[in-house]
Protein backbone atom coordinates (compact mmCIF):
# COMPACT_ATOMS: atom_id res chain seq x y z
CA UNK A 1 0.00 0.00 0.00
CA UNK A 2 1.37 3.40 -1.42
CA UNK A 3 0.30 7.01 -0.02
CA UNK A 4 -0.81 7.60 -3.38
CA UNK A 5 -3.32 4.85 -3.81
CA UNK A 6 -5.30 5.25 -0.58
CA UNK A 7 -9.50 6.05 -1.25
CA UNK A 8 -12.15 6.35 0.73
CA UNK A 9 -14.51 3.49 1.58
CA UNK A 10 -17.12 2.50 -0.97
CA UNK A 11 -19.85 5.19 -0.06
CA UNK A 12 -18.14 6.86 2.37
CA UNK A 13 -17.66 9.95 -0.57
CA UNK A 14 -20.18 11.75 -2.38
CA UNK A 15 -19.44 13.39 -5.07
CA UNK A 16 -20.04 17.78 -5.27
CA UNK A 17 -23.64 18.90 -5.43
CA UNK A 18 -23.75 20.36 -9.05
CA UNK A 19 -26.06 23.24 -8.89
CA UNK A 20 -27.45 25.61 -11.18
CA UNK A 21 -26.90 22.70 -13.99
CA UNK A 22 -30.48 22.58 -16.01
CA UNK A 23 -33.88 21.12 -14.59
CA UNK A 24 -32.69 17.82 -15.22
CA UNK A 25 -30.43 17.45 -12.41
CA UNK A 26 -33.38 18.97 -9.56
CA UNK A 27 -31.44 22.16 -8.66
CA UNK A 28 -31.73 24.35 -11.96
CA UNK A 29 -32.85 27.40 -12.69
CA UNK A 30 -32.91 29.33 -8.84
CA UNK A 31 -30.01 26.31 -7.64
CA UNK A 32 -32.14 25.90 -4.75
CA UNK A 33 -32.06 29.28 -3.52
CA UNK A 34 -35.86 30.06 -3.55
CA UNK A 35 -36.98 33.01 -5.54
CA UNK A 36 -35.43 36.78 -5.06
CA UNK A 37 -34.56 38.31 -1.37
CA UNK A 38 -30.88 39.23 -0.31
CA UNK A 39 -30.35 34.96 0.23
CA UNK A 40 -30.62 34.65 -3.19
CA UNK A 41 -28.47 37.27 -4.11
CA UNK A 42 -24.61 36.44 -5.69
CA UNK A 43 -23.00 38.05 -2.10
CA UNK A 44 -26.07 38.75 -0.64
CA UNK A 45 -26.04 37.85 2.81
CA UNK A 46 -25.95 39.77 6.49
CA UNK A 47 -23.92 38.71 10.06
CA UNK A 48 -24.88 37.03 12.77
CA UNK A 49 -28.20 38.06 14.19
CA UNK A 50 -29.21 41.05 11.68
CA UNK A 51 -33.07 40.57 11.34
CA UNK A 52 -32.91 43.27 8.42
CA UNK A 53 -32.90 46.59 10.10
CA UNK A 54 -34.95 45.39 12.99
CA UNK A 55 -33.63 45.87 16.41
CA UNK A 56 -31.76 42.59 17.20
CA UNK A 57 -32.87 40.59 20.53
CA UNK A 58 -30.07 40.48 21.59
CA UNK A 59 -30.27 44.31 22.03
CA UNK A 60 -34.08 44.32 22.99
CA UNK A 61 -32.96 42.45 25.73
CA UNK A 62 -31.80 43.77 29.22
CA UNK A 63 -28.24 42.68 30.11
CA UNK A 64 -27.90 40.38 33.38
CA UNK A 65 -24.30 39.77 32.82
CA UNK A 66 -22.89 37.43 35.44
CA UNK A 67 -24.58 39.60 38.56
CA UNK A 68 -26.53 36.87 40.96
CA UNK A 69 -29.59 36.67 41.37
CA UNK A 70 -29.60 35.34 45.23
CA UNK A 71 -26.50 37.16 46.37
CA UNK A 72 -26.80 38.85 49.99
CA UNK A 73 -29.52 36.27 50.79
CA UNK A 74 -27.08 33.77 51.93
CA UNK A 75 -26.65 35.04 55.38
CA UNK A 76 -23.86 34.95 58.22
CA UNK A 77 -24.87 34.17 61.68
CA UNK A 78 -21.94 34.56 64.04
CA UNK A 79 -21.65 32.15 67.43
CA UNK A 80 -22.23 35.24 69.78
CA UNK A 81 -25.29 35.83 67.85
CA UNK A 82 -26.68 32.32 68.81
CA UNK A 83 -24.91 33.12 72.46
CA UNK A 84 -27.56 36.47 72.69
CA UNK A 85 -30.67 34.63 71.46
CA UNK A 86 -33.23 32.83 74.40
CA UNK A 87 -33.53 29.59 72.58
CA UNK A 88 -32.06 26.68 72.36
CA UNK A 89 -33.69 25.06 69.74
CA UNK A 90 -32.39 27.49 66.37
CA UNK A 91 -33.96 27.43 62.99
CA UNK A 92 -34.26 30.20 59.77
CA UNK A 93 -37.98 31.45 61.33
CA UNK A 94 -36.60 31.99 64.42
CA UNK A 95 -33.19 33.48 63.01
CA UNK A 96 -35.59 36.21 61.68
CA UNK A 97 -38.38 36.54 64.33
CA UNK A 98 -34.78 37.63 66.17
CA UNK A 99 -33.67 40.05 63.78
CA UNK A 100 -30.15 38.30 63.21
CA UNK A 101 -30.90 37.94 59.51
CA UNK A 102 -32.88 39.95 57.18
CA UNK A 103 -36.34 38.44 56.25
CA UNK A 104 -36.01 37.60 52.49
CA UNK A 105 -32.84 35.39 53.25
CA UNK A 106 -32.99 31.93 51.92
CA UNK A 107 -30.78 30.68 53.70
CA UNK A 108 -27.98 31.23 56.31
CA UNK A 109 -24.79 29.20 57.95
CA UNK A 110 -23.09 29.86 61.23
CA UNK A 111 -19.16 30.80 61.01
CA UNK A 112 -16.90 30.11 63.74
CA UNK A 113 -16.92 33.56 65.14
CA UNK A 114 -17.70 35.01 68.93
CA UNK A 115 -18.19 33.16 71.55
CA UNK A 116 -20.64 30.62 72.67
CA UNK A 117 -20.76 28.95 76.19
CA UNK A 118 -24.43 26.73 76.16
CA UNK A 119 -25.65 24.17 74.08
CA UNK A 120 -27.53 24.93 70.95
CA UNK A 121 -29.49 22.83 68.35
CA UNK A 122 -29.00 24.19 64.63
CA UNK A 123 -32.21 23.28 62.29
CA UNK A 124 -32.21 23.96 58.35
CA UNK A 125 -29.28 26.12 59.07
CA UNK A 126 -25.81 25.29 57.62
CA UNK A 127 -22.12 25.75 59.86
CA UNK A 128 -18.98 26.04 58.42
CA UNK A 129 -16.31 23.28 60.22
CA UNK A 130 -15.06 25.28 62.97
CA UNK A 131 -18.51 26.38 64.41
CA UNK A 132 -19.72 23.12 64.18
CA UNK A 133 -16.78 22.05 65.83
CA UNK A 134 -17.63 24.85 68.45
CA UNK A 135 -21.15 23.55 69.09
CA UNK A 136 -20.72 20.06 68.91
CA UNK A 137 -18.13 20.59 71.65
CA UNK A 138 -20.39 21.80 74.04
CA UNK A 139 -23.36 19.31 73.27
CA UNK A 140 -25.21 20.91 70.39
CA UNK A 141 -26.31 19.35 67.11
CA UNK A 142 -26.48 20.22 63.80
CA UNK A 143 -29.36 18.80 61.86
CA UNK A 144 -29.34 20.34 57.97
CA UNK A 145 -32.47 20.02 56.35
Amino acid sequence: MRLNSIKPGEGASRAKRRVGRGIGSGLGKTAGRGHKGQKSRAGGFHKVGFEGGQMPLQRRLPKRGFVSLVKGRNAEVRLSDLEKMPLEEIDLLSLKQAAVIAPDALSAKVILSGKLTRKVILKGVGATKGAKAAIEALGGSIAEA
